[in-house]
């Protein structure tokens, strides 16, 4: 399977040899910025002249400004497969990891003159696509955005190869190791190769975000997955935890997790087994506590840049907040300026999640059938709703879907999916939920099986609920 991605890596990547100039265009989030900074550099280093776009969603109006620019060519990653058939007549390569909307662009009805035309048409069209879906495979555990636009730097130049730790930051800040708790598919391909090459190590060892930078207490207290029963949210609590087990919080200074002995660390993890299975959570939470852990070898010991999970999250604090541009001087290698702009956007991000998930906490959640809701408003950020939901989907017990409405700023609702994984192994699936239910109220979606988005007209949240339950029943009966 690999040589087959490989191969089709290899026509994009000739594809852009050809290019004069190429504009990138890519998403706002951890994997959209890696993405995006893995083809920057890949160009750079062949020459190019280049442009680098970040979009909140890339929309029909996006596409039209691009095909009236009429660059040499537009380099989509982390997002355009779900707008390929807008595409006809632009010049572009796609590296995506998303449910593609067609395999070819639609051909508009004026370029429709006989049948004959038709077909030549297509055959013109200038859209290539390295995407999971296209080989059979799961984008959303397979390969991220991040990963298969490296497979194309890889065919530009075997120099990339020192891109593929930011393939792993995108991959784990598109939680690709969140089913297995490691990295598995295409994705572990590019494990090996920057394991081997130096420049990512890996280890088993507790899961907790936060490793790197936080005093023990704190990473407990803001752990969501798992969600550790009468800890988590509990700052007292925690404190009286590590106490009781006779472990020190500070020495000089707060310890952090990688400050601990080998013996404290099992330590803890055992008493938490222990907490999780005395409160009826059973087995499947207790064994989140433990799994891969993706180290950053060339990066600073204590930074959040050393640890996969928390340069994703550092590189969110800056797209979430229209800000990627930042993120993206941080992964082309910025220690100075933009990095400590990104700290301080860190701190920022960490300080709004936490009142965002109160803030859920007053307004409250609704449960329904199959599913459970919360309705953000103006109160809560529309670009980290949808994290917000992940910190959420595990509080309770009942397995159900928790979906998240938040007010757009361009007049629509953003809506977030976060699906337990119970739910995707009986067959749901919300990356065809989102575009369905979303587009029968007027609204467009998409994303992967297991989290996914949509903008609808404001005053469609409730038909649009009705619409989204009645397909996950539908589809748990089939």
């Amino acid at each position: 399977m690999y040589s087959e991605y490989l191969k089709r890596a290899a026509e994009l990547a000739r594809k852009i040899r050809d290019a004069d100039e190429v504009v990138i265009v890519s998403h706002i989030d951890a994997d959209g910025i890696t993405s995006g900074s893995i083809a920057a550099r890949s160009l750079e280093r062949l020459g190019k002249e280049y442009r680098i776009d970040f979009v909140k969603q890339l929309d029909e109006k996006k596409i039209e400004e691009l095909k009236n620019e009429n660059p040499s060519l537009v380099w989509f990653t982390d997002l355009g497969s779900g707008m390929v058939h807008l595409m006809y007549g632009l010049n572009a390569v796609i590296t995506d990891h998303h449910v593609p909307s067609a395999t070819v662009p639609e051909v508009p009805l004026n370029a429709r003159k006989t049948l004959t035309s038709f077909f030549e048409e297509v055959n013109k069209s200038e859209v290539l696509q390295l995407n999971p879906h296209l080989f059979g495979k799961d984008g959303a555990v397979d390969i991220s955005g991040a990963g298969v636009t490296y497979l194309v730097a890889r065919e530009l130049d075997l120099r990339n190869i020192d891109l593929s730790a930011l393939a792993i930051v995108g991959a784990v800040g598109d939680m690709q190791d969140s089913e297995a708790l490691r990295l598995t598919g295409t994705n572990r391909f590019i494990l090996e190769e920057a394991n081997d090459h130096g420049f990512i190590k890996y280890h088993i060892d507790a899961r907790f975000f936060g490793r790197e930078t936080r005093p023990v207490y704190k990473m407990l207290q803001y752990s969501s997955d798992p969600i550790l029963p009468t800890l988590t949210g509990d700052d007292r609590a925690c404190r009286g935890f590590l106490t009781r087990l006779g472990i020190p919080l500070k020495r000089e200074r707060w310890r952090r997790w990688i400050d601990l002995t080998h013996e404290e660390k099992k330590l803890i993890l055992s008493e938490l087994v222990k907490l999780i299975l005395s409160m009826s959570y059973g087995h499947e939470l207790a064994e989140r506590l433990i799994g891969e852990v993706y180290e950053l070898v060339n990066e600073e010991h204590g930074t959040p840049l050393r640890d996969a999970k928390e340069f994703a999250t550092l590189l969110n604090a800056t797209g979430r907040y229209m800000q990627a541009e930042i993120g993206f001087h941080v992964c082309l290698g910025d220690r100075d300026k933009y990095y400590k702009k990104a700290l301080s956007m860190l701190n920022n991000h960490r300080k709004h999640l936490v009142s965002s998930v109160n803030i859920v906490r007053e307004i409250g959640i609704t449960k329904r059938k199959y599913l459970e809701y919360f309705h953000a408003g103006d109160r809560i950020n529309e670009n980290i709703v949808g994290i917000v939901a992940s910190m959420l989907l595990n509080e309770d017990k009942e397995e159900l879907p928790i979906i998240a409405f938040a007010n757009s700023d361009d007049g629509n609702i953003k809506v977030s999916v976060r699906s337990p994984r119970s739910l995707i192994s009986k067959g749901v699936d919300f990356s065809v939920i989102m575009k369905e239910a979303s587009k029968k109220v007027g609204g467009s979606g998409g994303g992967h099986n297991i989290a996914a988005g949509a903008s609808i007209p404001r005053g469609s949240e409730s038909e649009f609920l009705d619409i989204v339950e009645e397909m996950i029943r539908k589809q748990l009966e089939r």
